[in-house]
């Protein structure tokens, strides 16, 4: 088949025939075809293959070829369709009889007139079916014999040779709907008349979108066929050609199967690994792969290495069989300190490192040595001395005694209450006596995250699991991702889990039939991530839960020097200002901020702990009306309360 242009073969394919695989060519004057797609431009260059799988009428210019106007018409057009076989009209019957036997066209010949004839007994009506049978001497005038079909009678004209048109030649038969004519081939450039339309002839102008294949697309091409290009089908000679359809990990995720999935690796994207991971190596143009489906359970734990200088970082999945035991928290700051508070959740520590409280400017915030045991209780509020609100942690020194069943009232009364501000530092470790072996999912479901734990027992399917080396692990944050278990062909036996959202490959589909595994994939539970990828996890909004540590308080001393410093450089001028003496205003107990702890000592304790042997004691409040300027009384208040 020599090449056509794109529309001929539309017009003449049978859509029963499709799919069809044509080679492009281009026209005389153009290396490639270039057109745009949603946006998207598509280049159809000299042989490129491309399979045609459908053929779609859009719509159909109609065109007047007297005058060339041309108006649009609808695939579901309802008028209906006569072919004429001539190519032009004929003024009378006389030049139409010529024709007809020029053209050696046998008798009976049909045609139509674009006006009304009148004869003597009948009126024949503009674009009504006549037959001519034979030309006759009829009252000696040449005449025509033509037969006017009315319902079931048939009528006989004796029309003169004479008689005035303009006639068109017809082709007898049922006239047709616009989709019949445009389907049968030869009709094809062909003209016709329709009574719905104020032409007497006419050409159709069909135009399709071609639906078809290309190499490298993900989507299917739509290609108008009044494009310029050449065509040739190739079909017979292209059994063995295959269509590449590229496959994003994301899409076989969205389609949810059927899996398993034969692929091989396009494309890998052009970025840092993600995972430090011995399989990541293998991921290369032309690895085959095997997509087995979704992983479970969907959820991951994000976990860091401690007690190195350099901490690794791990994600965990939540098939993960290694023990877990607790190991105490550790906390650099108050503020850690009320972050890892849990209603409910009684927190004490062990002071690790001597805290000098700030005795000159906030006389109440207290001083802490090391070995000093402390409850945590919760937060409050001060005046501290600028008038700035202060936030503090509210503790209880405990004694040696305190968790024993046996201490008495008194022992309880005597332990000393503290103020500590969120942004004192210090170091304070948790006390724990928890021994217990947990599961990564009970341990998950039973305790808030981040917590510290030791690897006791190794997952038993994964012999190279790195986490029982580590003297603790700090499980940081849960998230939930889904991720697909993936195979390499080339490695039988080496199983993964890959997230598409983070490691989205291009792939295609291969005709290699998979096997279903006999039984569950063993997959690697414990995946090292490289330090930037962990860092831009912990971006994520599921992990930006912790406000930051609240800021120190500019020091009043400082604020002092900056004010004599001023002074200083005033004493030159001649005019003496009288000094006045700065007195610095003492905190004061904000009154709303901490009655949980000052007010009712039992009922403090019925909402941090549950220990035995507490006896409620009594508590004066500070009256609101207090003159601001009874420092002493102030002071007073605060010893009795603290």
């Amino acid at each position: 088949m020599e090449p056509v242009p794109l529309q001929d073969f539309v017009r003449s394919v049978d859509t029963a025939s499709l799919p069809r695989v044509l080679r492009v060519y281009s026209g005389v004057y153009l290396e490639g075809s270039i057109y745009e797609i949603d946006g998207n431009e598509c280049c159809l260059s000299t042989g490129d293959l491309i399979k045609v799988i459908q053929v779609c009428l859009q719509k159909v210019i109609c065109e007047d070829p007297g005058t060339g106007q041309t108006l649009e018409l609808p695939p579901n057009f309802q008028g209906h369709f006569s072919p004429l076989t001539s190519p032009h009209s004929f003024r009378t019957l006389e030049e139409l009889v010529c024709d007809s036997t020029q053209s050696s066209i046998q008798l009976p010949i049909y045609f139509t007139s674009t006006h009304s004839i009148v004869t003597k007994n009948r009126v024949v009506t503009e674009n009504q079916p006549l037959m001519l049978e034979a030309v006759e001497m009829h009252h000696g005038t040449h005449c025509a014999r033509c037969v006017l079909v009315s319902g079931a009678q048939q009528v006989v004209l004796h029309l003169p040779l004479s008689q005035k048109g303009p006639f068109w030649r017809w082709k007898p038969g049922t006239p047709q709907t616009l989709l019949q004519v445009l389907q049968d081939p030869a009709y094809k450039d062909g003209m016709f008349t329709c009574p719905s339309l104020p032409w007497n002839s006419l050409i159709l102008r069909p135009q399709y979108e071609v639906q078809a294949i290309m190499h490298m697309r993900k989507t299917i091409v739509k290609i108008p066929s009044t494009l310029e290009v050449d065509v040739q089908d190739v079909t017979a000679s292209s059994q063995n050609v295959h269509f590449i359809k590229p496959l994003l990990l994301s899409e076989a995720l969205a389609q949810g199967g059927p899996f398993p999935l034969s692929t091989e690796i396009l494309e890998v994207p052009e970025a840092p690994p993600i995972f430090l991971s011995p399989w990541v190596g293998s991921l290369r143009k032309g690895q085959k792969l095997c997509i087995y489906g979704l992983a479970s359970p969907p959820w991951r734990v994000l976990a860091s290495s401690k007690g190195r200088k350099v901490p690794r970082h791990f994600m965990l999945s939540g098939a993960y069989q290694g023990k877990l035991r607790l190991r105490p928290r550790e906390f650099p700051t108050a503020y850690d300190l009320l972050g890892a508070l849990r209603p409910g959740q009684p927190l004490r520590v062990v002071v690790t490192k001597d805290c000098e409280g700030e005795k000159e400017e906030y006389p109440e915030f207290s001083s802490l040595a090391v070995g000093d045991r402390l409850e945590v209780l919760g937060s409050g509020q001060v005046y501290g001395a600028q008038g700035q609100d202060i936030d503090v942690l509210v503790c209880q020194r405990l004694n040696d005694q305190s968790g024993e069943e046996n201490e008495d009232y008194e022992e309880v009364e005597d332990q000393e209450r503290l103020l500590l501000p969120l942004y004192m530092p210090g170091g304070f470790v948790e006390e724990r006596n928890d021994s217990r072996r947990y599961s990564l999912a009970d341990l998950t479901a039973q305790f808030s995250l981040p917590c510290e734990v030791k690897v006791v027992a190794k997952d038993s399917s994964n012999p190279a699991d790195p986490l029982v080396s580590f003297p603790g692990l700090r499980l940081e944050e849960k998230i939930t991702e889904p991720f697909l278990v993936v195979g390499l062909d080339s490695k039988p036996g080496t199983y993964f889990e890959i997230p598409p959202r983070w490691l989205d490959l291009t792939v295609v589909e291969t005709e290699r039939q998979p096997e279903p595994p006999a039984g569950p994939v063993p997959v690697a539970t414990v995946e090292e991530l490289s330090e930037a990828f962990y860092y831009n996890l912990r971006k994520l909004p599921l992990c930006e839960n912790q406000e930051p540590p609240p800021r120190p308080p500019k020091s009043q001393n400082l604020n002092e020097q900056k004010a004599s410093s001023k002074e200083e450089s005033t004493e030159s001028s001649k005019v003496s200002k009288p000094k006045h003496p700065k007195i610095s205003l003492l905190p004061k107990l904000k009154a709303k901020t901490l009655p949980e702890f000052f007010k009712d000592k039992s009922d403090m304790y019925s909402k941090v702990t549950t220990r035995k042997g507490i006896r409620p004691t009594e508590s004066q409040t500070e009256n609101p009306d207090t003159d601001e300027h009874d420092y002493e009384e102030i002071v007073e208040h605060f010893r009795k309360t603290l």
